[in-house]
């Protein structure tokens, strides 16, 4: 089975059905498939992103069973973004799986980077991470446990360039994923990376994969195909669910081998 067949379908994992989870950027790609795999697997699924006309359209495409809900703020507005975990909270009760998956890979130099470009690129790729999982920790606590999944990138590991704000960023995932897992450890709050290999997505498609990525992506992968949005949704369920209850302070790298 190559990567752009998996399904949704794939793995069934029951002691999600009835799970509150939150999801941020959960409007297109990565997240989308997020949100559409874990609605599938019967959680309780809110999620927010900046793009209000995407984010409604999937919460109404999914409507008819299970109505997950969409809540529009800029991730990078701490009370904004925490007030948007809470309307959740309220609407589907204490929330058990939180899923770090915002970000922003814009091209940036170095030279051209200004100190309040240095701090947006922070704000939308790593802070929001902190500020979440520090709102949905008291949740987690109170249920007995929780799974929290914070979101890397290979970028950094295979030195790319072009972006190193980003790549920062990125690689301070994994920094506040161990400290955090074991900070709520003893709280039997679990907390994971997921690291991507380049991913694609329609962004990616659109953005950065050109004619000759595709000998690059050969090249550097030990399997053939390409990683699609649907591995690490698949990577993230198992990371929710109680089927990875021993699971903490690790980073899952799903990239096909480039690593």
């Amino acid at each position: 089975m190559t990567a752009s067949t998996t399904s949704s379908a794939s793995a069934r994992y029951p002691s999600l059905s009835g799970r509150t989870v939150f999801i941020s950027g959960g409007a297109s790609g990565i997240g989308e498939t997020l949100v559409r795999f874990f609605h599938a697997q019967g959680a309780r699924v809110g999620f927010c992103d900046l793009d209000a006309a995407a984010g409604h359209a999937l919460a109404t495409e999914l409507a008819a069973t299970n109505a997950p809900l969409f809540c529009q703020c800029d991730v990078t507005d701490v009370p904004a973004f925490q007030a948007a975990i809470d309307a959740v909270r309220q609407h589907f009760g204490p929330i058990a799986v939180l899923l770090n998956n915002a970000a922003n890979d814009r091209r940036h130099e170095m030279a051209d980077v200004t100190s309040d470009d240095f701090d947006r690129l922070v704000a939308v790729n790593f802070k929001h991470q902190f500020f979440a999982a520090q709102a949905v920790a008291p949740d987690m606590r109170a249920l007995g446990g929780g799974s929290i999944i914070n979101f890397g990138s290979i970028s950094w590991m295979i030195k790319g360039a072009g972006y190193p704000v980003y790549q920062a960023c990125k690689a301070a995932a994994r920094g506040l994923t161990r400290s955090l897992a074991r900070d709520l450890g003893k709280q039997n709050i679990r907390v994971n990376s997921i690291v991507p290999g380049w991913v694609m997505t329609e962004r990616q498609l659109r953005l950065w994969v050109k004619p000759e990525s595709e000998a690059q992506i050969d090249a550097a992968q030990c399997l053939p195909g390409r990683v699609m949005a649907e591995d690490i949704a698949s990577m993230a369920l198992f990371l929710a669910a109680d089927d990875s209850k021993m699971c903490t302070a690790q980073d899952y790298v799903v990239d096909a081998g480039w690593t």
